[in-house]
């Protein structure tokens, strides 16, 4: 055995703790229904109008298109806090672009357009690539074939919070 393989055998390995969430789904009428998750308030759900689902109710691919935008926002704050970066604000769009690709529809892009407000203009770079890290890093973005593509727009403004 080499002296790696003996240094590996000897290291402490990782453990990484598994989560479980959960959702509960009940269909009301038509392409309709509610969804719901213990301790939340609940969500009436539809598909969009142009799939014959009923205006007003959250849709699969808003939820979709938000969960990686939210993702992204909660990975990104994280590494700021860690890095002690001096956020004074952060707000963020997204624009998923749903096509018929082959014999379906999918989602062949999302946009995130994050806006970053810093008290600092030398914590540019660093929440700048804080961003970026955190859009690559956000676990919802990495199993979707969609490109994800994000365009932040950092300003500096004053106080942090």
């Amino acid at each position: 055995m080499s002296t790696a393989e003996e240094t590996r055998r000897d290291e402490p390995r990782v453990r990484h703790k598994t989560f479980s969430y959960g959702t509960a789904l009940e269909w009301t009428s038509g392409r309709s229904g509610v969804v719901r998750a213990e301790g939340r308030p609940e969500l009436s759900v539809s598909s969009p109008p142009e799939f014959r689902g009923e205006a007003g109710r959250w849709t699969p691919e808003e939820m979709l298109v938000g969960a990686i935008d939210l993702c992204t926002m909660t990975t990104f704050a994280a590494f700021s806090q860690r890095l002690k970066l001096p956020i004074v604000a952060y707000s963020s769009e997204a624009e998923g672009l749903l096509e018929f690709v082959d014999d379906g529809y999918q989602f062949t892009r999302i946009v995130l357009r994050p806006r970053i407000s810093i008290a600092d203009a030398e914590a540019e770079p660093r929440t700048r690539q804080a961003i970026h890290d955190a859009h690559a890093a956000c676990l919802l973005s990495r199993p979707v074939r969609a490109a994800v593509v994000i365009e932040p727009r950092i300003q500096v403004t004053g106080a942090a919070v």
